[in-house]
Parts: structure tokens; sequence; C-alpha cells
């Protein structure tokens, strides 16, 4: 059975890189049949596969943020920011390499792919008036979520599972034990993106005389939403709150809830609008029928179906033992070497999470690195170290491949709702790159500080 579900795996990879038009379907089709293959066997059955398997914060996330942000997109307010940016900054270059390198920062706050969702219009807009492709924007602005989301608590799931695992407070992934934490390993990796940032734009190297658009906002209210979004969000990441689902699924209620309420106002102002035809008679266009289709419109469904199928295709991957397998190599190969060790648990996690979401891979190391730093009474200096290695690698490895991450996925979802093709080896030449000069820089100053 884990050859079989391992095979179909690949498969099903090689399927979403060369047809990437019909990736839902793809997906689709492999998990109905890994979840009848693992049902029949025991290994997953099929209420596992609906009620454990799909993540539905980031589903409910995804949903009430494309509703937010499509309004957002639709009053023009993302058209009058990248009117002002690009006003500011007169350097095509340096306004790109902005939007991304400020990605990263906010990721470092807010989830990845609520990050992407807000950033995104705005890159499209300024790609637009700049007159370059909107692909490597998107893509920059996804890869820079990626990184930063391990610098903090409650930047990402997995840096949340690992406060939560090693007892660790917002305060001790900056300083921990009187060294510096986590945090400034991905601030180094995020520095040393920059050349490569500067690199991939660098033929819009050039000044150019920009004439100010006068652009009409036809509502701030979606602004307004997005922004208190946004803080709600920041704001939820510091409150304990009970264990349960409103705990685990408090940043997919606040988003869905901000999404619902956009709907409700744009629904309910909602105005008809009549217009003469050639014919000389008139007739009425808009209305609360076309404020329904226009939200409706700001999801995209297609890739909130392709992460739903790739949830569960993942949990049959992890059902079967198949992650299991692979932390159990670690301790056959490295465990008499330290440095060997965080090596391979650095880089191992990279190549992983390229293919195998971070999430139930980094739930099933945790307790192998903490039985490993038992085993070899290690001091406590050393199972931060693997930690923190493992947190960089799993959190960057998604940056690799357009499917590794969820923001990826996203962005390159909304690249292709505008009617934008995004090709495998496009990302490839951003996402590699970005990957291995951002986990050199991190793997350098982690063992550095807590390796020696």
């Amino acid at each position: 059975m884990k050859i079989f579900v391992l095979i179909l795996f690949v498969i099903m990879y090689i399927l979403v890189i060369a047809l990437p038009k019909y990736k839902p379907y793809v997906t689709g089709v492999t998990a109905l049949i890994l979840a009848v293959a693992c049902s029949i066997s025991g290994d997953m059955l099929w209420h596992e596969a609906v009620s454990g398997a799909i993540n539905y914060n980031v589903v409910m996330m995804l949903v009430g943020i494309m509703i937010t942000v499509g309004l957002f997109s639709e009053s023009g307010m993302p058209n009058k920011l990248a009117d002002k940016l690009i006003s500011s900054i007169p350097n095509a270059m340096w306004v790109l390499v902005l939007l991304s390198v400020l990605s990263g920062v906010i990721s470092a706050f807010v989830d990845n792919v609520a990050t992407v969702l807000m950033l995104a219009p705005i890159g499209l807009a300024v790609a637009k008036k700049v007159g370059v492709s909107p692909i490597p924007v998107l893509i920059s602005i996804a890869v820079s979520s990626n990184l930063q989301g391990a610098a903090t608590l409650v930047g990402d799931t997995t840096s949340v599972m690992l406060g939560g695992f090693a007892d660790m407070d917002f305060m001790e992934f900056f300083v921990l034990d009187g060294k510096i934490s986590i945090f400034f390993a991905v601030e180094l990796g995020a520095l040393l993106t920059v050349p490569v940032l500067v690199f991939i734009f660098r033929k819009q190297n050039k000044k150019f005389e920009y004439i100010s658009e006068q652009i009409k906002v036809t509502t701030l209210f979606p602004t307004y939403m997005l922004i208190l979004n946004i803080l709600c969000l920041m704001a939820c990441s510091f409150i304990p709150f009970p264990e349960g689902f409103v705990s685990s699924h408090i940043n997919g209620l606040v988003c869905l809830g901000f999404g619902i309420i956009c709907l409700i106002y744009h629904i309910a102002t909602a105005k008809r609008v009549q217009n003469g035809n050639d014919y000389g008679n008139t007739e009425f266009i808009g209305g609360k029928r076309q404020a329904v289709k226009t939200v409706i419109g700001t999801i995209d469904f297609p890739t909130v179906l392709f992460l739903i199928f790739l949830f569960i295709i993942i949990r049959a991957v992890e059902s079967v033992g198949i992650i299991n397998d692979i932390s159990e190599m670690f301790v056959k190969v490295g465990s008499k070497n330290i440095f060997l060790l965080y090596t391979l648990i650095v880089f191992a996690s990279v190549l992983i999470s390229a293919f195998i979401d971070n999430i139930p891979y980094v739930a099933t190391m945790l307790p192998v690195i903490q039985g490993l730093v038992a085993g070899l009474n290690a001091p406590s200096s050393t199972a931060y170290l693997l930690y923190f290695g493992l947190l960089c690698g799993a959190t960057l490895g998604g940056n690799i491949t357009p499917v590794g991450a969820s923001a990826n996925v996203v962005a390159i979802g909304m690249l292709n709702k505008e009617g934008y093709k995004v090709k495998s080896s496009d990302f490839f030449k951003i996402g590699i790159p970005f990957t291995l000069v951002a986990v050199l820089g991190g793997y350098i100053l982690t063992w550095l500080v807590w390796g020696l």
C-alpha cells in the first residue's frame, strides 16, 4: 500500500507540473483514489479524509480573504496605492523589490496566504502600470511571504507548533537563553534574498517619468475591512484561547467573518443604473443580482478545490507511514554526529517540504528530535539547534515548487484568473535561488549561535 501511495503521489506531482491548467482535476481524481484505497486498507477512514485531512482553517481564511480582497480590488484602491507608490519611487525595479520585502515583513505577523491575497492586487496594478509581466511579481510576493512566516511565533502554523512543543513564548523567538533566536536567522536569510530580487528585476532598473492619474475609489469600506482584518489576525495571535474548535480555526473564522460583512455591505449598497441603448430604450444594469455575481466572482474556486484535494492527498501519504519512515532515516544516518544531523535535518526538510505539506512533517519530526536529544544526553542548546534547523528547512522548502506552499498555489491561481499562464520554469527561476540563498544564511547563523 505504501508503494502504491508513493507512486501515485509522484505521478500526481508530475501531472500537476506538466498540466497546471488541469491541476484541480488531477488532484481531485488522485484524492478520490487514495481515499478509497486507504479506506479499504484501513489506513485512513472516509470520515478522516473529510473531517481530519482538510485544513478548514486555511479554507475559511482563503474564501473570506478572497471576498474582502476581491471587493477591495473592485473599489479601485489597489490602483490608487500603486499610483502613489510609483509616483514616490520612480524606478520600477525598486518598487517591485519593495513589494516583495513588504510581503515578508507582513507575513511575519499575518498568515502567508492572507498576506499574498492582500498584496497581490497591488502587485498586479503596479506591474500593469510599469509595463512588466506580473508573473515574477506575484511569485516574488509569495516566496517572500513563505520565508518570513518562521520569523515569529505568530507568523506560520509551524511556528505555533514549535512554540507549543518547546514551550517558547513570543519574545523567545527573538532572544532565547541569552542568545539570538530564530528570528534573526530568518531575517538574515531575508536580507540575503534582496540581491536575488534585484537580479530578477534587473531589466526594470530604470527611472521613468510617470504622470499620476486621477483614480477614483468607489468605496473605502473594503479597505477599512482589510485593515481591520489584518489587525484582528495580529491581535488574535496573542490571545490565549482555550483548546477547541475556535482556537484551532480562529484565523479562518476572522477572515470569513470579514468576508461575510463585505458581502452583506456590497449587496445592501448595490444600485441599479439606468442606461440608454442603441434603440432608444432603457435598461437597468447592476442591482442586487449583479452584486451577488460580483462577490461570487471574487472566489477562485479552482484554487480552493485544489488545496482541499491536496490536504486529503497529504493525509493519505501521512497515514501509510511515509513521513514516519523519513523521520526514522534521520535517526539512523545522523544520530552520532550533531553537525551531520543538523545539516541533514535542514536540507532534507527543504527537499521534503517542496513536495509534502510542512505541517504534518514538522508535527512528526518535533518528537523525533526531542527523543534524539534525550538519547544523546545533549544540552538544551542542541535541541534548539535542531528545532530551528527543522523550522527553517521545512518553511523555506515550499518555495522550491509551485505547489509546495499554499501561498504559492494562491498566487498562481490569481495569475491564472487574470489570464496569465504560469509555467513551472517561471517559478523555479525565482523559487530555487531564493530558497537556497535564504536557507544557507539561516543555516550558517543558526549553527554559529547554537551549534558551536
